[in-house]
C-alpha cells in the first residue's frame, strides 16, 4: 500500500482557558484519493481537527498541543502555516473572511499571486469556471449572494491546485440545485484529478451519495473511521450520538423488525424503492401462504367469503391541519408590504433589480418560511423589513410604523433580524456578555433573568463564559439565535438559522421556535432547510428573481414539484419516495411517511387475505 498522504498521530489540543481538550488521542490516516466525511455533533471536534492539517493548529490557534502530523510522508513539525497550505486547501465555516479582494477575479487569483506563482490569472480563470462562477469574474464581492461567495472561496483554494481540499460545510448556505452543484464539482476533482477530499457535513444524504468513507468524532475522540454504507447503516448507534442518517435509511430501519441487521437499509432513493418493493412483495408472499394454510383448513371459498373487505388503494388519508388560506385574515397585518422595490446602483452606475414590485402581508401567529435559490431575494426582504435596507419604491410598515427611511435602531424592539453570518452579531468577551448587551441597551429591568433563560433556552449554560467567536459555527447560531429572541420582539426574523447545525440541534431549533410564540407574534425565516419547512412552517413563500412565485401552504407548495425545480430547490428523500411508492400523499416528516408505508403494507395484508 502506498504511503499515506496525510497522518495524524495520538494529537490533542485544548483551547486557552478550557477545561477539556477539544481533541484526544486522536489518529487518523488520509490516502491519495480519499473522499471522507468528517461527522460529529456540533463541539465534537470536527472542525478543530481539520484545522491541524493545514498547521492553523498549533501555529495560529494557540494551546496545548500534543500528538504528530505527517504530509507527504514527513514530519510537519517546524512547517509553517504557509507551506502546508500549498498542498491543503481550505474552505471555512466563516468562509466570507477568505473573501480579500474587490472583484472576484482579482480573489480567486489572489492566493496564487501571493506565493509567486507566474501562472496566477489562468489559475484563478481555471478555478472559476471549475465552479461555475466565469460569468460573474468582473462582478464585485459584495453583488454576489451568500451561496455564490461559498463557491468563490472553493474556487480561491482550488487555485493553488492542492493535494488535499477540506470543505467544512460545503452546502450549509446553498439551495438544493447549487449544493448538489458544489458537490459533482468536489466528484470531478477527486475522480478526474485524484484529489483527496475532506467534507465536514451534516447533511447525510449527500455522504450518502458523494463519499466513500465517514469518520465519526465523539466528544474530541476519533470514534471510528468505516466505508460509507456501513457507517450510515449504523442507525441505532449513529442516533445514539444525535446523529442523523439518511431518511431513506431512519424509515426502513423503523419499519424493519429486526433491527440488528445494519448494512441491510437503503441509503438513497433507488434503493430505497427497491427496499420498500421487496417489503412489499414480501407480504404478498406471505399472504399467498397464509392463504394456502387456510386451504386446507377449510375451502378458499369460506376463507374469502369471511375476510373483511379490502381498503381501497386510493383511499384518502387523514386530514392534516394546514394554515388559513393567503387573504383569509380579519385580523389588521403585522407586517405589510405595498409595491415593494429595491435596486442596488453598482459601481458601474447601472441599477441592478434586487426585488421587483412585492405586495406582502404577515399576520400574526403566522410560521412563514421564505424559500428560493440563492439570490431570489428572501434575505433582501427581510432586511427591508428590518429597516436595514431601505426601499427603492413602495412601502413596508411594521406594526403600523412606516419603516421606509426609520433608523434601525428605532425598530430594534419591535423587529429583530438575526444574520446569516452569526459572527457579526459578536461584540463582547462572552456568550452571557452578548445576550445581555442588546438587553442593557434597553435598560430592560429583568436583564438577569432573561439572560438566564436564554443561556437555557439554547442550551448554552456551559458556553456562557466563552468567548463566541472561538466556538463551533453550530454554537455560533444557537448564540446568535439566543441574543435575537432576548428581546421578545413583534417579528423575528431569521436568516438560515438552521446553517451550519448538526440534525440533532437542528430538531432543537424547531422546539425552541415553538417555544418563542408566546413572545414573538410572527417568526420568518429565509432557509433551504426544506426538511425545517416542512415541520415547522403554517406558510411558505417561494421567492425567484426577487418575485414571489407561490404563497400558500405546505401541502399546496409540496405538491408541486415543477414550482419546486423552477425556484432551484428540490424533493426531501421523504417527499421523491412518496412518489415513487405511490403513497397517497406527498409525506414531508418520517412519521407520516412510515404511517403511510405501514398503510400501504395493511392494504396488501387485507388484500392478500381475500
Amino acid at each position: 500500500m502506498d504511503k499515506p498522504l496525510l497522518e495524524l498521530s495520538n494529537v490533542s489540543f485544548t483551547y486557552p482557558g478550557a477545561e477539556q481538550p477539544v481533541l484526544q488521542e486522536v489518529s487518523l490516516t488520509l490516502q491519495q484519493g480519499d473522499f471522507v466525511a468528517v461527522i460529529g455533533s456540533n463541539g465534537s471536534g470536527k472542525s478543530t481537527l481539520c484545522k491541524c492539517f493545514n498547521g492553523l493548529i498549533p501555529h495560529y490557534y494557540t494551546g496545548d498541543f500534543e500528538g504528530e502530523l505527517k504530509l507527504l510522508g514527513e514530519s510537519a513539525e517546524g512547517k509553517r502555516v504557509s507551506e502546508l497550505s500549498r498542498h491543503i486547501g481550505y474552505v471555512y465555516q466563516d468562509f466570507e473572511n477568505q473573501l480579500v479582494r474587490p472583484t472576484v477575479l482579482d480573489d480567486v487569483c489572489f492566493t496564487p499571486l501571493n506565493y509567486g506563482l507566474a501562472d496566477y490569472r489562468e489559475r484563478g480563470r481555471r478555478a472559476l469556471e471549475l465552479t461555475g462562477l466565469s460569468g460573474l469574474s468582473r462582478e464585485f464581492i459584495w453583488q454576489l449572494s451568500g451561496g455564490q461567495k461559498h463557491l468563490l472561496a472553493l474556487a480561491g483554494a482550488l487555485a493553488m491546485d492542492p493535494d488535499i481540499l477540506v470543505i467544512d460545510e460545503p452546502v450549509a448556505q446553498l439551495d438544493p440545485q447549487h449544493a448538489r452543484q458544489i458537490y459533482e464539482i468536489l466528484r470531478r476533482l477527486n475522480e478526474h484529478h485524484g484529489k483527496t477530499i475532506v467534507v465536514i457535513e451534516h447533511h447525510a444524504e449527500f455522504i450518502a451519495e458523494y463519499c466513500r468513507s465517514v469518520v465519526l468524532m465523539d466528544g474530541g475522540r476519533l470514534r471510528w473511521q468505516k466505508p460509507v454504507r456501513e457507517a450510515l447503516t449504523s442507525v441505532e448507534e449513529l442516533l445514539a450520538l444525535g446523529i442523523y442518517p439518511p431518511d431513506v435509511t431512519r424509515a426502513a430501519w423503523l419499519l424493519q423488525p429486526d433491527r440488528q441487521a445494519a448494512g441491510d437499509y437503503p441509503l438513497s432513493c433507488k434503493e430505497g424503492r427497491a427496499w420498500f418493493g421487496s417489503r412489499a412483495a414480501d407480504v404478498n408472499a406471505a399472504n399467498t401462504a397464509n392463504a394456502v394454510n387456510a386451504a386446507n383448513a377449510q375451502t378458499l371459498a369460506a376463507a374469502s367469503a369471511e375476510a373483511d373487505p379490502a381498503v381501497p388503494s386510493g383511499a384518502t388519508p387523514h386530514a392534516g391541519t394546514t394554515a388559513a388560506g393567503v387573504g383569509s385574515h380579519k385580523a389588521e397585518p403585522i407586517v405589510r408590504m405595498e409595491q415593494i422595490k429595491l435596486s442596488y446602483r453598482t459601481i458601474h452606475k447601472t441599477l441592478q433589480p434586487v426585488i421587483g414590485g412585492i405586495s406582502l402581508e404577515l399576520y400574526a401567529g403566522e410560521r412563514v418560511a421564505l424559500i428560493g435559490n440563492n439570490g431570489a431575494g428572501k434575505s433582501s426582504l427581510m432586511k427591508l423589513i428590518a429597516g436595514i435596507t431601505v426601499p427603492t419604491g413602495g412601502t413596508v410598515q411594521v406594526k403600523d410604523i412606516t419603516v421606509n427611511g426609520l433608523p434601525p435602531e428605532r425598530l430594534s424592539g419591535i423587529v429583530s433580524y438575526v444574520f446569516q453570518n452569526p459572527e457579526d452579531m459578536f461584540i463582547d468577551d462572552s456568550v452571557r456578555g452578548e445576550i445581555a448587551y442588546y438587553l442593557k441597551a434597553r435598560k430592560l429591568a429583568d436583564l438577569d433573568e432573561r439572560v438566564e433563560e436564554m443561556l437555557q433556552a439554547f442550551r448554552l449554560q456551559e458556553l456562557a463564559e466563552r468567548d463566541a467567536r472561538l466556538l463551533s459555527g453550530g454554537q455560533q447560531r444557537r448564540v446568535s439565535l439566543a441574543i435575537g429572541a432576548a428581546v421578545r420582539p413583534a417579528v423575528m426574523l431569521l436568516d438560515e438559522p438552521t446553517a451550519n447545525l448538526d440534525i440533532s440541534t437542528k430538531q432543537e431549533m424547531t422546539r425552541v421556535l415553538e417555544a418563542l410564540r408566546g413572545h414573538v407574534e410572527t417568526v420568518v425565516i429565509a432557509t433551504h432547510d426544506m426538511a425545517l419547512v416542512a415541520e415547522w412552517a403554517t406558510r411558505i413563500i417561494v421567492m425567484s428573481e426577487g418575485r414571489i412565485l407561490a404563497d400558500g401552504d405546505k401541502k399546496a407548495i409540496f405538491s408541486d414539484g415543477q414550482l419546486l425545480r423552477r425556484a432551484g430547490l428540490a424533493e426531501t428523500q421523504l417527499m421523491e419516495m412518496s412518489r415513487l411508492l405511490n403513497l397517497p400523499q406527498i409525506c414531508s416528516s418520517l412519521e407520516a411517511f412510515t404511517a403511510a408505508a405501514e398503510c400501504r403494507k395493511g392494504e396488501l395484508v387485507h388484500g392478500g387475505s381475500r
